[in-house]
């Protein structure tokens, strides 16, 4: 076949990015058009993410692919969960969206579970309970009485947002929808009861779509704003994670539900494919929860805090050192630092909440359980890393515990798949083999949500067969894993005694 190129935008917490997907024959190219840095903007004494900066970059980036590229089929957004912006009956963007780490969205969750308590909120929702979640920060808007709750109209997730700067058409995808914890997921609609009980007005929502589906084009206005031809843009997963298990390159000779996978970065989700939600209080208090995936499936996962701690340690680092310290420095200082001298529990809230010395709290966790106490950059990275996949292996058992299914598989994806040393340690800390790669895993997974609008793959599984071809995987056999497995012991006496 004919070459053609589909544009894809990938937004995370810290950094966008838009690429143009070549697709030929049988696999694909990826090329880098345009990247620009992202991050909460704190305003007096609340966290917001700048919206119309980011729709700013998109459009930057879609003229950076055109002016390149030419033409494409297509384009796709997706971005980061959790977060949503409400607009006015005029359809006008009330206020900037607050972001996931905004401190009242955590400490207004007590109040919101004396309405509905977490065992029902689950039970209806089928979600992680995390804090980070919509429902909390829509909850702490209503417990304020805010603007933004009281002239809202319209509920949309940064993705809907985005989308519907470009084409003028309001919609809600289902993948990213079931971060708000108002989803059904068991029927792929909002939860009514969930809505209601709040207080909330299901006017604000849209009809649920699924990946796959045509939104619309960018908008005339917009259009001529950029002096381009309008695009076709589709929904993909707009959840990135959902988006990231669709790329991951899967061989079609894996037992299905025997693999499982970690897409590593700022946060670090751990997680199977599954056909169907798994709501049980077994599922709830292990911690885990159901989020949307496409194509009908399930994606049966625990979010854990990851690489956001050493990229706060990092950031200290180079304030206090006055000089660019690279990963590759980092990675180097804790391969030579002496190994299991200390542990962090990355579940600890303190370690998913924005601090000024992110070292310094790695430091007093450390103190407070009575463990020998990192002091360099290498020992702080060392004691980083280890527990980061210490918590791999334990999430991996009580996964398998869920579901019942051995993990003969661990799928690693996204950029944190560039620390090789922590991919190695994953292996050897889960016991099994691990395949790593792509990066683009995320981006593969949009890519292929066009593709399939398009016509040129038939499904998901088609799709992963072209990302397996047109990309080479680092392989990690595990080594070492009866001192892991005895090490894993005094980790789990350390998050016990900080949990006692």
């Amino acid at each position: 076949m004919s070459d053609k190129r589909f544009l894809i935008f990938d937004l995370g917490a810290s950094s966008g990015r838009s690429i143009v997907a070549s697709v030929s024959d049988d696999r694909f190219t990826m090329v880098e058009t345009y990247r620009f840095d992202n991050g909460p903007v704190l305003a007096i004494d609340t966290l917001y993410w700048d919206a119309l900066r980011l729709f700013s970059e998109v459009k930057q980036g879609l003229l950076a692919s055109l002016g390149r590229f030419g033409s494409v089929e297509s384009l796709a957004i997706d971005t980061w969960g959790c977060d949503f912006a409400l607009l006015d009956s005029h359809g006008r963007l009330i206020g900037n969206p607050v972001t996931y780490r905004d401190v009242k969205r955590h400490e207004r969750g007590a109040e919101l579970h004396k309405i509905m308590p977490e065992e029902e909120l689950f039970s209806l929702a089928g979600a992680p309970l995390d804090r980070i979640m919509s429902i909390y920060q829509l909850f702490s808007f209503q417990y304020d009485g805010a603007t933004e709750y009281e002239r809202a109209s319209h509920f949309l997730m940064i993705p809907d947002l985005l989308n519907y700067m470009l084409t003028g058409e309001m919609a809600n995808e289902f993948t990213n929808a079931t971060m708000s914890l108002l989803v059904n997921q068991q029927n792929r609609t909002w939860e009514s009861r969930i809505i209601d009980r709040f207080g909330f007005d299901r006017s604000w929502f849209g009809e649920l779509l699924e990946a796959g589906t045509t939104l619309g084009s960018v908008e005339p206005r917009v259009s001529a704003d950029l002096g381009i031809e309008p695009v076709r843009v589709v929904l993909p997963a707009t959840h990135d994670t959902a988006s990231a298990v669709a790329g991951i390159p899967v061989s079609g000779q894996i037992t299905p539900g025997s693999w499982a996978f970690i897409s590593m970065g700022t946060w670090c989700i751990c997680g199977a494919e599954t056909s169907a939600p798994v709501i049980s209080e077994a599922t709830r208090l292990a911690g885990f929860g159901n989020e949307g995936g496409a194509e009908g499936k399930n994606l049966l996962v625990r979010n854990l805090v990851g690489l956001w701690i050493i990229q706060e340690c990092r950031a200290r680092w180079q304030k206090d050192m006055h000089r660019e310290i690279s990963w590759s420095e980092i990675v180097d200082a804790a391969t030579k630092a002496s190994p299991f001298r200390s542990y962090i529990d990355v579940d600890d809230p303190r370690f998913s909440m924005a601090q000024s010395d992110m070292a310094a709290v790695v430091q007093d966790f450390c103190r407070e359980t009575r463990q020998s106490v990192p002091e360099s950059i290498g020992e702080i990275a060392r004691c980083v890393y280890e527990s980061l996949a210490m918590k791999f292996r334990g999430t991996l058992l009580s996964l398998e515990e869920l579901t019942g299914v051995p993990i003969e598989v661990l799928h690693l994806v996204g950029g944190g798949i560039q620390n090789k040393l922590l991919c190695e340690w994953a292996a050897n800390a889960a016991g099994i083999p691990v395949i790593a790669g792509p990066t683009e895993t995320t981006s593969v997974g949009n890519l292929i949500f066009q593709m399939k609008n398009a016509g040129v793959v038939s499904s998901v599984a088609e799709g992963r067969d072209m990302c397996r071809r047109s990309f080479e995987l680092d392989h990690y056999e595990p080594a070492g894993s009866d001192r892991w497995r005895a090490e894993f012991v005094r980790y789990r006496d350390v998050v016990r005694m900080k949990d006692g």
